[in-house]
């Protein structure tokens, strides 16, 4: 048995090493989501029977990062609940993120096959190295998710809850909140708190914190320590992008949103709801389906976008849709170099930004066109569904708990594609060897 142990281990050793980055990463993540499927299918960690695809649902939606659920945690005792915690972390700070921090801190040193994963998995401006990176990001998420708990604790005790279960409510929701990922212990996400103030900025500091990305945090360390004088040009575009299209969502949520008008403090509770969409957190204090249509679509523009690379939110990203309006911008001005800010964008950006927003826009497509023929509901709550699966946003219409076997099958495949990234799942899928000799072709002309 330890024979073939060992030559199974030496076996995938040699597959990881073989394979690209990308593969290596949605392999990962699929590890990730099995394990936890085997280990929430046990009816140990059950308080009532759970169908072994509603296991599968919850465990993928918990290592994307996701919240949606058609099992709700009420239907898992203490122990699947932890179970759901630990993969809503591992799933929060990445496939390798930890291994190679503890490589960095017993080491001091990662391998090139540790860099190239890091790499593929977090976009990163030159200025960054990957150590400091991987050190930053662990840190801060162990400080944020430390003082998450401690303010959920005093929030919760303060509502009169018994001391032993808010202790497990606040390790629980301050590790889903940092994580963007919008499970929740209450039946209800956060509606029976809508006027807490306390309870709204907890919730809104810990998502804001962990989506802007660790990027931003990286960049910033290094402004506070002097190890740069000034801040990167990708942090800029993050935190003015993520401000004004906050804000923007906050103001049209405010003046147009009928049910915002009747709740006790309409200013919070529309901030709450852009805040979620946008951090992809998933947390709502007010019924999403009961929002008008024109906020149902408003919500999922900002769910498509999202928020930062190499954070903990979901979306296409405020990067890329930087990156599609200066293309824009340029074409439409007849200027050949494409800018924003005053600084010119590279090329091979550009290759990306605008293969994730088409192969983005096209996934949204295709699973929305494919659920209408399993499920029964109207376009604009498919819509909805699915831009907040693949953002692994968490919020819902109401479409999800009634999804079919078919559907529910298709929404595990929708946040898995979201958690990895599309680029990410496209290159897996497609990676073919190469000899090392490039193809010529001839050119052909095309009109557009």
């Amino acid at each position: 048995m330890k024979h073939t142990y060992r030559r199974l281990s030496i076996a995938y050793r040699r597959f990881q090493i073989s394979s690209s980055p990308q593969l290596n990463l949605v392999w990962g993540f699929f590890l990730y989501s099995l394990v936890g499927w085997l280990l929430l299918s046990l009816p140990i960690f059950h308080k009532t029977d759970i169908s072994v695809l509603d296991n599968l649902f919850t465990a993928t939606s918990a290592v994307s990062t996701t919240g949606l659920v058609t099992a709700g945690m009420s239907e898992y005792n203490l122990a699947g609940q932890i179970i759901v915690a630990g993969l809503i972390q591992l799933g929060g700070i990445g496939y390798m993120t930890l291994t190679t921090y503890f490589l960095l801190f017993t080491t001091r040193r990662m391998t090139s096959w540790h860099q190239k994963i890091i790499g593929a998995e977090f976009t990163m401006p030159s200025s960054i190295k990957i150590g400091d990176f991987i050190k930053s990001a662990i840190v801060f998420t162990l400080i944020m998710e430390t003082l998450g708990s401690i303010c959920f604790y005093i929030a919760f005790i303060q509502s009169g809850m018994a001391g032993g279960q808010a202790v497990w409510y606040s390790i629980f929701h301050s590790i889903s909140a940092f994580c963007t990922a919008g499970f929740g212990l209450f039946g209800d996400s956060f509606e029976s708190y809508q006027d807490d103030v306390f309870m709204n900025t907890i919730i809104a500091v810990l998502a804001i914190a962990g989506s802007l990305g660790f990027i931003v945090i990286t960049d910033v360390w290094y402004r506070l320590t002097g190890r740069s004088k000034r801040i990167s040009f990708t942090t800029k575009i993050v935190v003015y992008g993520f401000a004004l299209l906050l804000s923007l969502g906050t103001l049209l949520i405010y003046l147009t949103e009928p049910l915002i008008q009747e709740t006790n403090s309409p200013v919070m509770t529309s901030f709450f709801q852009s805040m979620t969409a946008m951090t992809t957190v998933g947390f709502n204090t007010i019924p999403t389906a009961s929002l008008t249509l024109p906020m149902l679509l408003f919500v999922t523009f900002l769910m498509y976008i999202g928020a930062s690379p190499s954070g903990t939110a979901g979306g296409m990203k405020i990067t890329t849709l930087t990156a599609i309006l200066a293309i824009i911008k340029s074409r439409l001005t007849g200027n050949k170099k494409i800018t924003f800010f005053k600084r010119r964008i590279p090329f091979e950006r550009l290759y990306v930004a605008t293969s994730t927003f088409i192969l983005y826009t096209s996934l949204i497509f295709l699973f929305t066109f494919l659920l209408s023929f399993s499920e029964e509901a109207s376009f604009d709550r498919l819509l909805f569904e699915v831009a907040s699966a693949l953002g692994t946003v968490g919020l819902s219409a109401g479409l999800t708990s009634e999804l079919s076997t078919i559907g529910k099958l298709l929404f595990v495949l929708i946040m898995f594609i979201g958690r990895v990234g599309v680029l990410t799942f496209g290159f897996a899928l497609l990676e073919r060897k190469t000899d090392g000799l490039e193809e010529v072709y001839s050119e052909g002309d095309i009109a557009v």
